[in-house]
């Protein structure tokens, strides 16, 4: 079975369902094709800080921003920082200024999908090859038989994405740094030492090139990442269909560590393995007619200035507009969309690649120290 959709996006995270939302706005129709069976098919992840000058924009000219000022976690932007010995450093309250308000994650995508009408989101959609036509054309065929062809394709698929390889031969990079992530759930009446840990925002650990970092979530749980510079087959080394043994594994790479900080991982309810990985810093591309790339497809960088999830809505929004304002001319928008990309990428992914070799340096905890007082 094969159709022909003149916009085709490839994955339906915030990026790809930003573009979609804004080119919607504009009286614009796109397909979203996601490998996943539905909008419930998994959890989404953790929180968010959404920033005024990228993530909030682009919810601006998706015409979404009211709403989503009402799934804002209040008191999310609350900050602590501690050392390994568990001495709290900085302690900075959620005043309601803060220009970085946290959102649930899922519940952000569940506000993109419901913008959209019906029909936008093709699911169960895993791509398995896309190979380039006449005319700037493209075909994407799909593990379940099925293909479809473009007129404009947009790779949207994240860090492994199928499409990128369109346009570059570019591969994701180990950085070093690789989580451990838990879920302590109903932390306040299950886990109320941990819970007093963290506090009501986000929590940082540091030292001695490692750490935790910790977020409260709407449902009352506690979502945290162990950080360890490790080589990149340290996951491998641990047994994770044993909790247990798992746990004293990762344990054993904080030892001395104050136990309200090791109980993040001893008490955990869920426990699962993630590497850290990178595109190169600027990493570009020559144009290629009819195909372009948004978010970790384009840029994936480290999660430590928390831009990723910004930046992809941001690269969905401009693609989009870029698009609106130079309808017919695809080829206009894409130069248009990506000379404006390319430096702005470059310069987010360098500060993320910076912050990693801060946070995780042997004056880590130092330097965030510093940085936090300073502001």
């Amino acid at each position: 079975m094969s159709s022909h959709h003149p916009i085709a996006i490839i994955g339906a995270g915030l990026g790809g369902l930003t573009a979609a939302r804004v080119l919607h706005v504009h009286g614009i129709e796109a397909a979203v094709f996601e490998l996943e069976t539905s909008a419930r098919a998994r959890t989404q992840g953790g929180m968010l800080d959404i920033h005024e000058e990228s993530g909030q924009d682009a919810l601006r000219a998706a015409g979404l921003h009211d709403e989503f000022r009402k799934i804002i976690h209040e008191g999310g932007q609350a900050l602590r920082l501690a050392g390994p010995d568990g001495t709290v450093h900085v302690s900075h309250p959620d005043d309601g200024t803060g220009a970085r308000p946290e959102v649930d994650r899922g519940d952000l995508r569940d506000l993109l999908l419901g913008s959209l009408p019906d029909g936008t989101v093709h699911w169960g959609r895993k791509v398995t090859a896309a190979r380039a036509l006449d005319g700037g054309r493209h075909e994407v065929t799909f593990a379940d038989g099925s293909a479809t062809t473009t007129d404009l394709l947009i790779g949207a698929d994240g860090a492994w994405s199928r499409i990128r390889p369109l346009v570059s031969a570019a591969e994701p990079a180990y950085t070093g740094i690789s989580f451990v992530e838990t879920d302590l759930l109903d932390a306040d009446s299950r886990h109320p030492r941990s819970a007093a840990v963290v506090g009501g925002g986000l929590f940082l650990g540091l030292g001695d090139e490692r750490g935790f970092l910790a977020h409260r979530e709407t449902d009352g749980s506690l979502h945290v990442y162990a950080a360890v510079k490790a080589g990149e087959d340290w996951l491998d080394t641990i047994d994770f269909t044993d909790p247990a043994a798992a746990k004293a594994a990762v344990l054993s790479r904080f030892d001395g560590w104050d136990e309200g900080l090791r109980g993040l991982i001893a008490d955990a309810d869920t426990i699962a393995p993630r590497r850290i990985h990178a595109l190169p810093v600027g990493h570009r591309w020559d144009r290629v007619p009819g195909v372009t790339l948004l978010g970790d497809a384009a840029h994936l960088m480290s999660p430590f200035a928390g831009e990723g999830a910004n930046q992809a809505m941001l690269d969905g929004a401009e693609l989009a507009l870029a698009i609106a304002a130079d309808r017919g001319d695809a080829e206009k928008a894409l130069t248009a969309y990506e000379e404006a990309l390319f430096p702005r990428s470059a310069a987010i992914a360098a500060e993320s690649a910076a912050s990693l070799e801060t946070l995780f340096g042997g004056r880590g905890l130092e330097e965030m120290i510093a940085f936090f007082t300073a502001r």
